[in-house]
């Protein structure tokens, strides 16, 4: 029989970014304008890359989907955060937490793998460029894209089917902005041990070392090539846009294995809150400006959607 304070929950209370009352219509506000912000850089990407056709190239069609799972993570993650300021009830049920944790962990991964897809993308353009339109054929984009978007959903069914099978915990308040794998496990009080091994063996293979292979080692022929180029300024160019793209892979990279494949006994539920703001908000927000909004042909598309606007009466 458990004891009295080890229970089977239906539900968690989300305790949220801060526990003061006063904080919580500024948290509120500044969740809301960093969220509107996000969807507003994104949607900006899609809309473009729908409407201008100078954009259907495979690079624009990769960036694409990299808006649209910024948008579907953060969304996934946020959401808690606005509609309990708005309803006042922090309570969510088992099996809405269990569904947004397994959400967010799947999406984290596309985000891995299609930045992956990016680099492949990138090492045929620059290393390759006479091929390059006959192996990045919309058949193939298609296919890598879908590739990227069903793995993240198949590899983590493992170890949240394993998380929605805690039989009991020690308290029915999770200290987090919304259902994630770490607090979870703290407050249970079950056995973790296959658990986190489990989540070692995903986060260390799926999460680190695959995509660790793929992203990285075409950007060793990249500057293998970078280097060859004779001009100063072309090389410049080159490496500004590869710095780019691989310092928010490796700072994503850094963030997942402190927060998920780092034993649970030099974890923090605090240190977890902090690592996701930066999953949910800063990555989705710098994504559109170093991928996007710094490119010659996006301000380009724009500047042409903006003058069709002024010419349309």
């Amino acid at each position: 029989m458990n004891a009295p304070n080890q229970t089977m929950e239906t539900y968690f209370i989300i305790r949220g970014i801060s526990s003061v009352p006063e904080l919580q219509l500024p948290i509120f506000l500044l969740v809301l304008l960093i969220y509107i912000i996000i969807l507003g850089g994104n949607m900006t990407i899609l809309t473009l890359f729908c409407l201008d056709r100078q954009l259907h190239t495979p690079m624009y069609f990769f960036l694409a989907n990299l808006s649209l799972v910024d948008m579907s993570c953060s969304t996934v993650s946020l959401h808690k955060i606005l509609a309990n300021f708005l309803s006042g009830d922090k309570s969510v049920s088992h099996l809405a937490c269990m569904v947004q944790m397994y959400f967010f962990a799947a999406l984290m991964f596309d985000e891995f793998a299609i930045l992956a897809v990016m680099s492949f993308d990138r090492y045929v353009a620059i290393c390759n460029p006479l091929l390059y339109h006959t192996i990045m054929t919309q058949k193939v984009c298609v296919g890598l894209a879908l590739v990227s978007w069903i793995s993240g959903f198949v590899n983590l069914l493992p170890p949240i089917i394993m998380v929605s099978g805690f039989s009991c915990y020690r308290s029915h308040e999770i200290n987090h902005f919304f259902c994630d794998i770490v607090p979870l496990m703290e407050i249970t009080c079950d056995d973790i041990a296959i658990l986190e091994i489990v989540i070692f063996t995903v986060g260390v293979t799926t999460f680190v070392l695959l995509p660790f292979l793929v992203t990285f080692t075409p950007y060793i022929f990249i500057i293998i090539t970078i280097l060859k180029i004779r001009t100063s300024f072309g090389r410049r160019k080159a490496f500004y846009t590869c710095s780019s793209h691989l310092t928010v892979v490796i700072l994503l990279f850094l963030i997942i294995c402190f927060q998920y494949i780092t034993p649970q006994s030099k974890r923090s539920t605090e240190s977890s809150k902090m690592f996701s703001m930066f999953n949910t908000v800063f990555i989705p927000i710098v994504n559109p400006l170093i991928y996007s909004f710094k490119n010659k042909e996006m301000t380009l598309a724009i500047k042409r959607r903006l003058k069709l606007c002024k010419l349309t009466p």
